[in-house]
């Protein structure tokens, strides 16, 4: 399957790098504009995160689904915020509405505390555990309209049928992200794609071979194994040299607006989550790895979700997604830290290159990365 590009979607102007107090919420305007300048750049999906503090990945979805024509859109969703029984019927609705442009992300829930925020008080391995069930009975639900009854440890009913069908008729693709034992099992036996942050090609293939074995071990044939997610965060200039002014530019307004951990703040408590301490422990390698894969803005932040940069000119950065692309990755994530302009430059300078440069290989009879078969996202 061809090489897709992810962004990430941001409802107001303010950024890591200029965090603007008292701003709404959620600008719909703004929504609107960054939304239409994925399209127009020809990103082909858009991830609405999910976070206890911030707005309803749903509407914010069905508001970007009615305003662009070919952006898909991946809802982030945490198990215990929506039965499975009305996840099912919200993303079927959803993907009927954009004409089959919904994917959706399951989000174990990597942190103790966010997760009591709204209520839930499982352990990491019970939330793997009702993460997999889950996942299973939305896809039973999107199978066939015949009713069903489910009766395990997280849940409970009888009879349930939905008639709101995805909009293939067949099933909506399901994202699992993570680096723990838990996720690679649940993902590589029930993902059609598998997310990763931005880890050095010799670690990231690691994963990958790890997430393979799973699907193995769950049965899979090697042409059904989940689609392979990496994200980074560019940090582009029209020279490499002007591209690492800029990259210790954003790294001193990082540290400053940091949470924790920051100038004169106390330490930042370790990350609960596994993926984040494996971004920390090969920070200790050395600040720049591979190609352009820049770590310190990753410590800056104490690892918060994907937050390692790949620093460079525009084709820098293209070699750079390349070299994933050649260890089997298919989706690749780029969001900035000035959201919106790096979205636009990306669009206009990164991804016709990536996209030329991978048009220039199958031309020549090269692939262009690992093959999956129809379970993917597309």
């Amino acid at each position: 399957m061809p090489t897709e590009f992810i962004s990430v979607t941001f409802p107001n102007a303010s950024t890591e790098l200029n965090p603007i107090p008292g701003l709404p919420t959620i600008d719909p305007d703004y929504l609107v504009r960054y939304a239409r300048a994925l399209d127009d750049y020809e990103f082909n999906y858009t991830l609405v995160p999910y976070d206890s503090t911030i707005a309803d990945p749903f509407t914010v979805g069905a508001t970007i689904a009615a305003v662009t024509k070919n952006l898909k859109i991946i809802i982030a969703l945490r198990p215990n915020t929506q039965y499975p029984t009305v996840a099912a019927k919200s993303l079927a609705t959803l993907d009927q509405l954009s004409k089959g442009r919904v994917v959706v992300h399951y989000i174990a829930g990597g942190s103790d505390v966010e997760q009591a925020r709204e209520g839930d008080y499982l352990t990491k391995k019970e939330r793997y555990e009702r993460m997999e069930e889950h996942i299973r009975i939305v896809k039973r639900a999107w199978e066939s309209p015949e009713p069903f009854d489910w009766d395990t440890k997280y849940y409970k009913f009888t009879g349930f049928r939905t008639f709101v069908r995805p909009y293939n008729g067949r099933s909506i693709p399901v994202s699992v992200g993570g680096s723990s034992e838990d996720a690679y099992r649940v993902g590589g036996a029930l993902g059609d794609i598998f997310g990763l942050w931005g880890e050095p090609l010799k670690d990231t293939r690691e994963q990958i071979d790890r997430i393979y074995a799973a699907a193995a071990a769950a049965g899979r044939p090697e042409g059904d194994r989940p689609r392979i997610w990496v994200s980074h965060r560019p940090i582009v200039a029209e020279t490499d040299d002007l591209a690492w002014e800029k990259a210790h530019r954003t790294l001193a307004v990082l540290k400053k607006n940091a949470p924790a951990g920051g100038e004169g703040k106390p330490p930042a408590e370790a990350p609960q989550n596994v993926g984040s301490q494996r971004l920390l422990e090969i920070a200790k390698r050395g600040d720049v790895q591979d190609r352009a894969l820049w770590y310190p803005t990753a410590t800056a932040t104490n690892a918060r979700g994907a937050s390692t940069a790949l620093v460079g000119s525009p084709q820098t950065i293209a070699d750079s997604i390349l070299d994933y692309v050649g260890i089997g990755a298919e989706l690749i994530s780029i969001r900035g830290f000035d959201n919106l302009n790096d979205a636009i430059d990306y669009g206009r300078y990164v991804l016709p290159k990536v996209r030329e440069a991978l048009k220039e290989k199958e031309a020549n009879g090269h692939s262009n990365g690992h093959t999956n078969g129809e379970n993917g996202a597309a």
